[in-house]
């Protein structure tokens, strides 16, 4: 069985200093891409809470970033995410990072929470970055934000405008094709904040600019009356209840997108509408995803539903956020011809599982009659949560990260993976469980400016042969943003 490395901080404690002196606990909600040996992870950087516009290094940005050009095994950090325009506008985090090459030259893609402050539209933004030189002495140059979604929904009342928030975005890119897609939730007024999942394209045909088509002029500055969505996934919940969690995985073969959610998130601890909290899978047909203002399509092809048995309700050991996600994450395999989703499940042990639904492509119509457990359970009962996939490898399976408890009794927690999961299992695949962590965290014994101190999620990336694993970790007794790789073959 391969084993992983080391464990590598991605980030630097004397970068989280502020200028004027304060050091800083907290980083987390890590995401990963690779490219060669090139690798990018992002995290959210408590830093920026406290660091003032024109920090060194742009500490004030609530995005993070570091940059390895060794295959992961070192990190240089390079501090927050650059914005010239911080007296107006701030890049606020929760990073979702994609790697592209293309024509000899290296880019990734970093897409983070933008909001501006001299207009009442919040927004989401894409930061494309450049490798500068080649080998152990490259660099990485990133440029301005650009806006990749904007509020498309907005009140006045009293003569003030507030507008919509959106939230979680999440990145998948299809190099074949040149487009990089984000997914998020929007909660504006007119749906009683319950949440739109909508989609946004950005085209790669001059990848160090990416050119995004959001239903608005792509510009933040002087912006007029909100524009509709590029795409609609799921419109808000006649009752209310919540959408939240959006991750798209796009399919190369075709140019399809996947986009899965969960739906009844938080508002089912309120028996939200008597509804059933599910995690919900929708197709998009690549003739939906054109480079305009707005798609031509009002909505997927097809939509597949899961119940699933939330741990929304569960007050985890050492986690500091209230309620906890069962968000689904999402893959497509083409050799498996399947798009999978995972999330933490209670249904058969209350301190929750990892499970997998996968469906055809195209049609989603089941691969298996109902979800399969991807941990074996080896942990005596302790808690599973926060699992994290991206793509398939080069055979067409998928591996699988999550934290890990080995008793229900313990705020001692490991990150493990299950390797080379078939899409298509029925049943729980055995001794594919590997550590990836070399020590575990006692998150009882954190200190964190940061909430929630695990993040939201964790990520998984392969390229080529190598599967990179980032999650935050507490060994050194605060959150920090960790990476570690191992070769699948």
């Amino acid at each position: 069985m391969p084993s992983f490395g080391s464990n590598v901080d991605a980030a630097t404690l004397q970068e989280d200093v502020t200028p004027s002196g304060v050091q800083v606990h907290g980083q987390s909600e890590t995401s990963v891409a690779a490219a060669g040996q090139y690798v990018v992870e992002a995290w959210n950087d408590g830093t920026g809470f406290f660091a003032p516009c024109g920090s060194p290094m742009n500490k004030e940005e609530l995005t993070g970033f570091g940059f390895s050009t060794d295959g992961g095994k070192t990190f240089t950090d390079l501090g927050g995410l650059p914005n010239a325009n911080c007296s107006t506008s701030l890049i606020e985090g929760d990073p979702s990072v994609e790697a592209y090459t293309v024509g000899g030259s290296t880019y990734f893609y970093i897409g983070s929470i933008f909001i501006p402050f001299n207009v009442p539209e919040n927004a989401l933004s894409v930061t494309a970055c450049k490798v500068i030189g080649s080998g152990s002495t490259a660099t990485l140059a990133c440029g301005q934000p650009i806006v990749a979604a904007i509020s498309s929904d907005c009140e006045t009342v009293d003569s003030f405008t507030f507008c919509s928030f959106l939230d979680k975005d999440f990145l998948s890119i299809d190099p074949v094709r040149s487009r990089l897609y984000m997914s998020y939730a929007e909660f504006g007024p007119s749906t009683g904040f319950s949440g739109v999942i909508e989609l946004a394209v950005c085209s790669l045909s001059n990848p160090a600019n990416p050119l995004c088509h959001n239903g608005s002029d792509g510009s933040i500055a002087g912006a007029g009356a909100p524009a509709a969505p590029y795409f609609v996934v799921a419109p808000g919940d006649p009752n209310f209840c919540e959408n939240e969690g959006a991750y798209p995985a796009a399919d190369v073969g075709t140019g399809d997108v996947y986009v899965a959610y969960e739906h009844d998130w938080f508002s089912g601890l309120f028996n939200c509408g008597g509804e059933i909290t599910q995690n919900v899978m929708n197709y998009i047909p690549s003739t939906c995803l054109t480079l305009t203002a707005a798609s031509p399509c009002s909505g997927p092809a097809a939509t597949q539903a899961v119940d699933i048995t939330s741990l929304e309700a569960a007050s985890i050991p050492g986690y500091n956020r209230f309620p906890m996600n069962d968000f689904p994450r999402v893959a497509v395999s083409g050799p498996a011809g399947a798009v999978s989703m995972v999330w933490n499940d209670a249904r058969q042990h209350g301190t929750g599982d990892i499970f997998m639904q996968s469906f055809n492509l195209g049609s989603l119509s089941d691969v298996q009659s109902q979800p399969v457990r991807i941990n074996s359970r080896t942990d005596a009962g302790g808690w599973l949560f926060l699992p994290a996939v991206r793509n398939a490898d080069g055979r067409g399976n998928l591996n699988i990260s999550f934290y890990s408890r080995s008793s229900a009794n313990t705020a001692l927690t490991n990150v493990n993976a299950s390797l080379k999961v078939n899409p298509r299992t029925t049943t729980t695949p055995t001794g594919s469980d590997t550590k990836v962590t070399t020590g575990p965290s006692d998150w009882n014994a954190v200190s964190s400016i940061i909430v929630p101190n695990f993040g939201d999620y964790t990520d998984t990336y392969f390229a080529g042969t190598n599967l990179y694993v980032a999650w935050s970790d507490g060994r050194l007794g605060f959150p920090q943003p960790f990476e570690d790789h191992i070769g699948v073959h």
